[in-house]
């Protein structure tokens, strides 16, 4: 008697999203085993231990086949060695270079180089991020950093480009590569409060005012670098605390809108001044590449701390910046008002962001 089988052959390559977990965390097969035993999979599919074994292996030999596409994601869309469906391609992709929040945390700013590298262990044991992950995370910081230092564009576009990511993966990424570039310090203990999200609203607002893309669309890594000329020129914002007539005039038009409406108006008309000095000195300074790197330090102490001491609320901070930076366009003697609001547009975003609990 004649029997029918039915056979069908396919190459479609699995990707099973718990292994590549595992495997991006750094873990090895045998850990990886162990932890998809403690799961429960073996009673869940009634699957043998070497079973299981044996497909952990060959996940991980498939993941370190794909991870040179990986690399340099358009040729895995391109390539004909793997069948995987378009959205497992982005999936992967997407998961690759994503990163964790203490290890970014700990390298934000800094060089991306040998150097920091071999801090990787040290950081891996503060953590609890195994170094085989913090390896892959730090080299594709470093990697997508040599992709697009050179090109001209919007940072973001070229980071999209070249290594398909989401927009909102794109934005992270785009904020680590100009904090290395402009070794922006992020270490102190004072801005430990901080979480890389704060550091990457405060990069995105300065890409978009104060590089010189911002002002100039065909410039040289248009994103990646402050725009020196504007530096150099924030020098002329002293004027507003160096001449006493227009600082008094200035804490008069303050004090006169607010009154009544801060919660905290005494401290603010009482401390008016050296916040003043404070916030226009930041500026002043920003010629010099340590005042640069140094831009969050001060205006947490400058700024941030005193407030904080006075206990101000989120909402007044916010009233205050508001009309601090608006009163100056009624100051008859001040001529650089469009210079003050490209500063102060983007520092008022930082500031509001900075004086969060």
């Amino acid at each position: 008697m004649a029997s029918e089988l039915d056979i069908f052959v396919g190459n479609t390559t699995l990707i099973d999203e718990d292994v590549y977990r595992l495997w991006l965390d750094g873990y090895s097969v045998s850990d990886a085993v162990a932890l998809r035993v403690r799961s429960g999979i073996l009673e869940q599919t009634g699957a043998t231990a070497a079973v299981l074994q044996s497909d952990t292996m060959d996940h991980y030999r498939t993941f370190q086949m794909l991870e040179r596409l990986l690399h340099a994601p358009p040729k895995l869309l391109h390539q004909l060695i793997f069948q995987i469906p378009p959205s497992r391609q982005a999936l992967l992709i997407e998961r690759y270079y994503a990163f964790d929040e203490a290890f970014v945390r700990e390298v934000l700013g800094k060089k991306l180089s040998k150097g920091t590298k071999k801090d990787l262990d040290d950081i891996s044991t503060k953590t609890g991020i195994t170094l085989k992950s913090c390896r892959r995370q730090f080299d594709n910081f470093k990697r997508v950093f040599k992709v697009v230092e050179e090109m001209r564009g919007s940072l973001v576009d070229n980071i999209q480009q070249h290594f398909l990511l989401s927009d909102r993966l794109a934005r992270d990424y785009a904020a680590i590569v100009f904090f290395a570039n402009n070794r922006f310090e992020t270490g102190k203990k004072k801005l430990q409060y901080l979480s890389f999200g704060d550091f990457a609203f405060c990069a995105e607002l300065m890409i978009q005012n104060w590089t010189l893309g911002a002002v100039d669309p065909q410039a040289d890594d248009m994103d990646m670098d402050l725009d020196k000329e504007f530096l150099q020129d924030l020098k002329e914002l002293k004027v507003l605390v160096a001449d006493k007539d227009l600082l008094d005039l200035h804490k008069s038009l303050v004090c006169t809108a607010l009154r009544g409406k801060l919660g905290v108006f005494s401290e603010m008309e009482a401390n008016f001044k050296n916040l003043s000095r404070g916030l226009v000195n930041v500026a002043a300074k920003l010629t010099h590449n340590k005042d640069v790197r140094d831009l969050f330090v001060d205006l947490v102490e400058k700024f941030v701390e005193p407030c904080r001491s006075d206990h101000w609320p989120l909402n007044d901070v916010r009233l205050f910046l508001n009309q601090y930076s608006a009163s100056v366009h009624s100051l008859d003697g001040f001529r650089h008002q469009a210079l003050w609001d490209r500063y102060m547009g983007t520092l008022r975003g930082c500031l509001l962001r900075l004086c969060h609990d």
